[in-house]
């Protein structure tokens, strides 16, 4: 990805001052509300999460794909204008809730690309490569196995990891569960000779404060850093490495969302700079916070500013730094939306205006 860390080199420039890394007091909010580039075409029941494909050769030829969340559900995939490939879209999925990408599994010599997305009522893992979506799972794989408490295996949220060695992990959360600190179960993926994929459990970790629900889960594979949404109560950050410890790190956005902090995307700059934006879902809005955290201490992530888009009680969203032209020259920001749809957003219309003007 050196043309990626080119391209960031840039925007961090334009985008230069824009944080200060000790503690200051965030942009005024406006009501405002951004407007997308493009929505997509309509799904059937109910739209729930997205996540971006990058294409190797070709980014113009990136792939969007969303969950529509329902008995009779399905994998969607459209293309960065929102029109909807009915030819790679997988249907008949029993509620699929969240979904997530990774690159690079090793099936054998070969490395291939993944989709990966939880089924809520079978209480599976769905495993797909892309850019086809052939099916790599056998059906599915069960997960939490053992449990049995109500809605314990009724599986949320997804993200996946892959650490410097190689090595791709999937972090899976559930409708409900233990306030014992084991509410997000770890399974690493690997391939296997028939083009399948097997998961092995690695740990259990997560507080969890009982109040709501914990559905969105993002993963910065460069910082090594988990982070979720304890909804009604704020955003925890983990360590995304088994070996790292089950520790929480920080707990940020408590007191400060209208309802539910729902959708978790992380933005980058450089490899160690960038954005953390967070959903308020009945706000409709995203909070903002820096990456880095300030200089006095990485887990410290103040807010700096919130950004009211179009886009209605959002619960999942995605965002990416690599430009996606002629729309995106600063990148993409995908939000779903309750009108059955999925909004796409130029990235630095969503992060940098306001923080621009402030500096």
């Amino acid at each position: 990805m050196k043309a990626q860390i080119s391209y960031i080199v840039i925007l961090a420039c334009f985008f230069a001052g824009c944080i200060n890394n000790s503690s200051s007091t965030p942009v005024a909010v406006t009501k405002m509300e951004l407007s997308p580039s493009f929505i997509t075409d309509t799904l059937e029941h109910d739209t729930d999460d997205p996540a971006i494909w990058i294409h190797p050769q070709d980014p113009s030829k990136s792939l969007v794909i969303g969950t529509d969340k329902d008995l009779n559900g399905g994998l969607f995939v459209f293309d960065l204008k929102g029109k909807l490939d009915s030819s790679r879209s997988v249907k008949g999925l029993k509620r699929p809730n969240n979904v997530d990408i990774e690159y690079g599994l090793a099936i054998g010599d070969t490395l291939v690309d993944i989709a990966v997305a939880t089924e809520r009522l079978t209480h599976k893992l769905r495993i797909f490569r892309l850019p086809d979506m052939k099916p790599m799972d056998n059906g599915g794989i069960e997960v939490f196995l053992g449990e049995t408490g109500t809605e314990y295996r009724d599986l949320m949220g997804i993200a996946l990891y892959k650490n410097k060695a190689g090595a791709i992990y999937a972090i899976v959360g559930r409708k409900n569960g233990p306030t014992d600190s084991t509410y997000l179960w770890q399974y690493e993926l690997k391939g296997t000779r028939d083009s399948l994929v097997q998961v092995n459990l690695v740990r259990k970790f997560g507080a969890y404060s009982g109040l709501h629900e914990i559905e969105s889960i993002a993963v910065d594979d460069q910082l090594g850093y988990i982070y979720y949404s304890d909804e009604g109560v704020g955003i925890r950050k983990y360590y995304a490495d088994p070996e790292n410890g089950n520790q929480e790190l920080a707990l940020f956005g408590t007191g400060s969302f209208k309802e539910d902090n729902e959708g978790i995307s992380i933005y980058t700059l450089t490899d160690s700079t960038g954005f953390i934006l967070v959903s308020d879902q009945q706000d409709h809005s995203f909070h903002i916070y820096p990456r880095e955290g300030t200089t006095e201490n990485p887990h410290t992530h103040p807010l700096l500013r919130k950004q009211y888009v179009a886009a209605r009680e959002s619960d999942g969203s995605e965002i990416i730094s690599i430009p996606l032209l002629p729309d995106f020259p600063f990148g993409l920001f995908v939000a779903m939306s309750d009108d059955k749809t999925f909004h796409f957003y130029r990235a630095d219309q969503v992060i940098g205006d306001s923080l621009l003007k402030k500096n």
